[in-house]
This record gives structure tokens, sequence and C-alpha cells, in this order.
């Protein structure tokens, strides 16, 4: 089993993989930074971890991340604080986190990015397409490193019930995916370590998700 180190664990994906990882027989240890948000996480059974992304340098992230093997960044500024904030966590975060994660000696990392054609069609703010700038160079960051890793890029989250059955390959039509079938994604992932060194997109389907991870093992 897994010792898994959820960065944005106190977010609406970390919380649902959390919460999926202890079921599956994992340790999962949110970050999370404000105070209220520990008992919620230890409710789902997870080790919750107290830090700050931000504020945080590499080497204090790399002492919080000792003892798990797994490092999973689902981290995100949401469009909060404009681009000063999603630059700093969305971008030099991911970074650092990458950083921080060979440091500590992990070398599993799965990172959860965007889908490149998230938002087309749309008038788009340049705030969004400062987003989407930052997660293509995090994705570089961490393609380009050594790092056993695995990027997954969503389509538009919504939050109905997870269905257990997505559509996932190295580059589908654009769609919709709820946060319950990102999270059961990840976890897959987690769960079968073939899986390695790839760029997955993911949207609703038909095809049940442990099933559609799979078929990127090596």
């Amino acid at each position: 089993m897994s010792n898994v180190f959820i960065i944005g664990g106190a977010g609406k994906i970390g919380r649902r993989l959390a919460k999926t990882l202890v079921s599956d027989g994992h340790t999962a240890r949110p970050l999370y930074r404000q105070p209220q948000q520990e008992a919620e996480l230890r409710q789902t059974g997870a080790s919750p971890v107290e830090g700050d992304l931000v504020s945080l340098d590499s080497q204090a992230l790399a002492a919080l991340m000792q003892g798990s093997d797994t490092v999973v960044f689902t981290a995100g500024a949401g469009g909060k604080g404009g681009e000063a904030m999603t630059n700093a966590i969305d971008g030099e975060g991911a970074v650092k986190a990458i950083a921080a994660a060979r440091q500590a000696g992990i070398h599993r990392f799965v990172m959860v990015s965007a889908f490149p054609e998230a938002g087309r069609g749309k008038n788009l703010s340049d705030t969004f397409e400062n987003y989407m700038r930052v997660k293509k160079m995090a994705d570089v960051a961490l393609a380009s490193s050594p790092l056993d890793w695995v990027i997954l890029r969503p389509a538009t989250l919504t939050d109905e019930a997870g269905s257990g059955s997505v559509y996932a390959g190295l580059a589908i039509p654009y769609g919709n995916v709820t946060r319950d079938d990102v999270a059961a994604a990840l976890a897959a992932i987690i769960n079968q370590p073939a899986v390695s060194r790839v760029i997955i997109e993911l949207t609703e389907g038909e095809t049940p998700v442990d099933q559609a991870i799979a078929q990127f093992a090596r």
C-alpha cells in the first residue's frame, strides 16, 4: 500500500481522493492550510498535514513529505487572487513540489493539470489565458524531471455524483467529468504503478475507471 502526500488535500478533488485512498487501504496525508479543515479531513480517515504551499520553501515542504512514497498535486488557486495567486500556487507551487519530492527521495508524482481545450469557444479573460499558460509550464517542469510522473488532464469539472466510468486517452474530444471520477482516476493511477510517464486526458465515458487507466500500463 502507498503513503500518499496530497497537495491541495483540502480541495474538492483532494478530499475525495483522500477518502478513496483510505478505502483502498492506503495512507492519505492531505496538506491543509486552515485549522478548521483538519477535522473534516480526519473524518475521511486521512492523516492531515498542516502547511501553506505558498509560504513553505521546497526544503520545508520536503520535510513534511518525508515518509510518503507518492505525491499528488491537485492544488489550484481556483481563480481567487488573480494572476499573482495562480502563478504562486498552480505554477511556482507545482515547481516547488517537484523539487521537494526529489529532495525527499520520493519518485512517484501525479499532477492534476488542465485540458488543452478548456474554455475554448468562449469569451476568455487574460487571467484565464495566464492560468492555461501556467498549467502548461507546470506540466513541462514535471515531464522534464526524472520523477516517475503521470499528468492527468480532466475536462470541465462538475459536482454531480460520479458514475465510476470515464473516457481516457492521449488526445480525446473535450467534455465534462465529475470530481468524483477524477478522484477515482487518480486512485487508479496510484494503484497501478505500471502507468508511468504519460499524459492522460479524461472526460465522462462508459469505461470503468480502473480499466480506462489500465490501458496506459507499460
